[in-house]
């Protein structure tokens, strides 16, 4: 017999409380058991219900609005595919007379004939093809008074009969192909969703920028340039990788760096921190370069908070593109290989050999703009030395000026020409002219029924001088403006936004046509730096300069490099802008690769700050590690698919544009945040 151990007190404590342990769980394993048979029973045997809390949620008893929704809705759950839908429109001719048809689509236009019979179209989900539907109580009168209580736009599933009808006159109906040689016999007609009856909507409804989900819809012209821009963007994706491009993602949540463009700022829950939206993704690339890639691309999101215009928006895509071991050339003959293969693929026209180049100081002479229009013929001439001091000096208050003409030929008689000159400088687009402090245009109509043809305030001796190249014909314009004698910088002069405006104005009023075709060009040779304005932050330096492009384009050649050190404001710059029709498609350069010089640029040059160059350490870090040359550019998306199409505003090319005030209309964004979220960021709003 073995003995028992006598237990210590320590021992006996422990015993008991395990014992009082024991007792406890299992009481609680008890009670979870009951709370669990009594959810049960609660509970549909072929399911199970989960709750956080044990207060049951009371159950809703549905009025008969919320039955009739839910019955509707519950109707809608096919547990099974549609039907195809444009495919299915497009081979009705094909299926037999007499088959059974199940389509889905959109309910257009309604005719009721009599009581007894009504003709519809359904459109496919596409909108490419559309088909009559014929009904009458003879087959379903359910099915007869639904179709006639149903709105337009109804988007719905229709069942029926395919048999053969009468050939209407159009096979078109509102720019869709019409099934003209079939129909389809109504069995039934299922609503999928409804159609609001506050809506109202006919063929010459104009939606609002808040409905812009309608304008989409009801608008086929809409709706072919967003299915058009992607068309392109796939085969520009195509093209490039054919190109031995890679397409690489970079981040959108990025940091504040002083570029040139404002900036939109996220906070983040961490007290002072924020990220910055990228104005571009320039310095990713440029990173890209120092880390093997070769060659890259992205259609990049971009955000820059700046004023708005047509061509605009404070977020934008652009088609980023950049090379290693490449100078300006290169990059400047891929994009002409990819210009050349869009405007041929889809718009049928031939680019080879129309790629101009005209340095900055050309442009800004002869046509007072960066991107002209070279579809206007007529340039801009000096005419300083052919005036009097006298008519000078009544023409502006600026001394020592420079003094540019250009001419306007007008197929209208001296008398109308006068006529559309004054209703011009009148209206709200010719105020900005008579306003410029360097002094108003002078402007002369050439009339060979006068002395001197009209141009004698000339004075004698210009009219007889003057040269042939700006001498208008009869009932033509001759402008003369006067500008400081400066250095050409921006993107414009007066005269040359003048010229613009004067013929825009003469083809709306029909004196002048249209402008057709595509004039392509590269603008070269751009100022590295430009002096500071108040309109563009620049990059913060004290300097009174700011890169004109962005503070990592290269200077153009060793001398340039040279007036860094004693003439920063006439260097020239790596500096490429690819030019259509007046409008600026992109923008690249050749970058700066060594990290001493860039680093030089930013202290010695913008004289920026130790914190702010201290914001470019990264870039300055990588660029160190052996970074090979590399050149670069940006095509804007959104303009280039505007300029395509012919269209004055790329909002027409953009699903879901901002106004011109930056709001979304739509979603009704920005919104004002609340105090919860201000708290959350360590945010307050200043008075």
């Amino acid at each position: 017999m073995i003995p028992r151990l006598a237990m210590s007190p320590v021992a006996c404590r422990n015993s008991s409380l395990r014992k009082s342990y024991v007792e406890i769980s299992r009481f609680i394993h008890s009670q979870r058991h009951e709370i669990s048979r009594t959810l049960s029973s609660q509970c549909p045997r072929n399911g199970y219900r989960s709750f956080s809390s044990s207060v049951l949620r009371r159950q809703i008893e549905p009025n008969d609005s919320l039955r009739k929704t839910l019955n509707g809705y519950k109707a809608t759950i096919r547990g099974y595919d549609y039907p195809d839908s444009s495919e299915k429109y497009a081979m009705l001719d094909k299926h037999k007379l007499g088959s059974h048809i199940e389509l889905v689509g959109y309910l257009g236009s309604r005719r009721d004939v009599s009581k007894v019979l009504s003709f519809a179209l359904l459109r496919d989900a596409d909108q490419r093809f559309c088909v009559q539907l014929v009904s009458s109580p003879k087959e379903s009168v359910e099915t007869h008074l639904r179709l006639r209580n149903l709105k337009i736009w109804t988007p719905v599933l229709v069942k029926g009969v395919l048999q053969e009808r009468q050939p209407a006159k159009d096979d078109s109906v509102e720019g869709m192909r019409l099934i003209n040689d079939r129909e389809i016999v109504l069995e039934s007609i299922e609503p999928l969703n409804d159609f609001a009856t506050d809506i109202i909507v006919k063929n010459d409804t104009v939606f609002p920028p808040e409905q812009r989900h309608l304008q989409i819809r009801t608008n086929k012209e809409l709706r072919e340039a967003l299915i058009f821009r992607g068309r392109v963007t796939k085969e520009a994706r195509k093209r490039l990788c054919v190109c031995r491009f890679n397409e690489i993602e970079t981040p959108v949540l990025f940091k504040s760096t002083p570029e040139g463009a404002r900036e939109f700022l996220v906070p983040t829950r961490n007290k002072g921190l924020a990220y910055a939206l990228p104005q571009s993704p320039q310095q990713y690339k440029q990173i890209l370069m120092a880390s093997g890639i070769t060659r890259y691309f992205q259609f990049a999101r971009c955000f820059r908070d700046e004023d708005l215009r047509a061509d605009r928006q404070p977020e934008f895509t652009q088609l980023d593109l950049e090379m290693a071991f490449a100078e300006e050339h290169q990059v400047m003959h891929e994009i002409e290989k990819l210009l050349t293969i869009l405007w041929d693929r889809f718009l049928g026209i031939n680019l080879k050999g129309a790629f101009r180049r005209m340095p900055y100081q050309e442009a800004m002479a002869s046509y007072g703009s960066d991107k002209p229009d070279l579809r206007i013929k007529s340039e801009i001439n000096t005419v300083t030395d052919l005036l009097s001091q006298d008519l000078i000096s009544k023409i502006t208050p600026v001394s020592n000026p420079v003094v540019e003409a250009f001419t306007m030929n007008l197929p209208t008689k001296p008398e109308e020409t006068r006529k559309f000159v004054s209703s011009f400088l009148d209206s709200p687009e010719g105020k900005p002219f008579l306003e410029n402090p360097d002094g108003q245009p002078g402007v002369f109509i050439s009339d060979h029924s006068k002395p001197l043809n009209g141009l004698g305030a000339l004075g004698p001796q210009a009219a007889m001088e003057w040269p042939k190249k700006v001498t208008p014909p009869d009932g033509g314009l001759l402008i003369l403006q006067a500008r400081k004698n400066e250095p050409f910088s921006g993107g414009f002069t007066v005269l040359g936004n003048l010229r613009l405006a004067l013929h825009k104005a003469a083809v709306a009023q029909g004196i002048l046509p249209p402008l057709r075709g595509f004039r392509f060009l590269w603008i070269t040779d751009f100022p590295l730096f430009s002096p500071s304005n108040d309109t563009d932050p620049g990059q913060g330096g004290t300097a009174g300069l700011s890169s004109t492009h962005h503070p990592f384009t290269a200077p153009k050649t060793p001398e340039d490099v040279e007036l860094l050190l004693t003439a920063p404001e006439k260097a020239i710059a790596a500096h490429y802008d690819i030019v259509v029709n007046g409008v600026e498609l992109g923008g690249g350069s050749r970058r700066i690769h060594n990290a001493e010089i860039q680093e030089f640029i930013f202290r010695d040059v913008l004289k920026m700050s130790s914190e702010r160059i201290e914001d470019f350490r990264h870039l300055l870090d990588v660029l160190r590690s052996g970074c090979p040359p590399h050149a670069g550019i940006a095509l804007g998306w959104d303009r280039m698919i505007a300029v395509m199409l012919g269209k004055e505003s790329v909002r027409d090319v953009i699903a879901f544009p901002k106004s011109g005030k930056g709001e979304d209309m739509l979603v009704k964004s920005p919104n004002v945040l609340t105090k919860g979220q201000l708290d959350t960021y360590h945010l307050r709003v200043k008075e």
